[in-house]
């Protein structure tokens, strides 16, 4: 892979001191951590989504059961109980959808990464490396448990199918074009297709107000994101990670992409961080930390070389929160822009 040779990007307006805490369109907040300099934005920032929990789209629906749907791992499932649920994926996004559908009292269980205040004093089935507990599934008595294949191992599925539980998988891929399709997919499963297409609609309405509120940049900023799990585990997305599509939508061209990288992730080597040659740098906050902050990045190889690098120019948010891709993608595109750009356009 040979490095590009690309000058200091400069992609943001000259924007006004902000104080921490400003308030946002819509309960979004971004934390500022350093004043915009002539050269374009710099220092590292926080975006923040206000309010985690997902809203929902209206009162309890009752569920019209049973229900047959195809499962993701290919099977034909039929729900026939949805008193008792379970629902537990790497990101939080199928409890985050439960609660945006009306559901979320009968909620029994979660993912680990189920962290928003609606569901924390619920008891999760997964470990923090996301792992799932077959004998904590057992034990909450699911009448469905919602997954993914991806944090159900063939082992895993084989042990949940003898136990009797009724299991419905789902895509583990996260993308902006998948977010309306899955919540649909959960809801016809749950019994509750009309609820699940008028939170659709509300969603994919949210994300092109959050799109269209994108101030326009000339040039695009390159962003990469970089996946980050103590100095031992440092990644750099690339096509098809999901996080692609987040720094599509803020007006962003994702730098790991755009470099050449085709697989989702790739070990972080100095040649791959200077051929990305970023302007941003997008982390998750757990991941920020686990290197040492924003000092700490900047000793990951390649990374001083790079605009972002010098420029300091990191973007964290929450783990739970930033590839979650669920009812509050909307309110996550804004909070992105709001931390990359300083503003959004009216």
């Amino acid at each position: 892979m040979q490095p590009l040779v690309r000058g200091r990007s400069v992609f943001a307006r000259r924007v006004l001191l902000m104080l921490v805490g400003v308030s946002l369109v819509a309960g979004v907040t971004a934390c500022r951590g350093v004043d915009t300099g002539a050269g374009g934005q710099q220092g590292p920032t926080t975006a923040t989504v206000g309010d985690l929990d997902p809203v929902p789209i209206g009162p309890e629906p009752t569920p019209v059961l049973p229900a047959t749907v195809k499962s993701f791992d290919g099977s034909e499932v039929t729900v026939t109980d949805a008193s008792r649920i379970i629902a537990s994926d790497r990101y939080g996004t199928l409890a985050q959808t439960v609660v945006a559908l009306g559901l979320g009292s009968k909620l029994v269980g979660r993912s680990n990464s189920a962290a928003f205040p609606a569901v924390k004093d619920l008891p999760t089935v997964s470990s923090g490396s996301g792992t799932l507990s077959v004998e904590a599934v057992a034990a909450l008595r699911p009448s469905v448990f919602l997954t993914d294949t991806t944090a159900a191992t063939p082992a895993i599925r084989d042990q949940l199918k003898a136990l009797g539980i009724t299991v419905v998988y789902f895509d583990p891929q996260r993308s902006i074009d998948g977010v309306a399709p899955q919540i649909e997919a959960v809801a016809a499963a749950l019994g509750v297709p009309d609820a699940g297409k008028a939170l659709a609609k509300r969603t994919t309405d949210e994300i092109a107000a959050a799109e269209a509120a994108v101030p326009p940049q000339d040039p695009k900023p390159r962003i990469a994101f970089l996946y980050l799990r103590s100095t031992a585990i440092t990644m750099i997305a690339g096509q098809g990670s999901g996080a692609d599509t987040l720094i599509t939508a803020i007006g962003g061209i994702d730098a790991g992409t755009a470099s050449g990288i085709t697989e989702q992730f790739l070990p972080i080597t100095s040649e791959a961080m200077i051929a990305a040659v970023p302007d941003v740098i997008l982390v998750m906050s757990d991941g920020l930390a686990s290197v040492g902050g924003v000092d700490g990045v900047e000793k990951i190889p390649g990374i001083a070389q790079t605009p972002a690098g010098r420029n300091k120019r990191v973007v964290d948010m929450a783990d739970s929160v930033l590839l979650s891709f669920g009812p509050n993608t909307g309110r996550v595109l804004t909070a992105l822009t709001q931390a990359v750009y300083g503003t959004t356009h009216a």
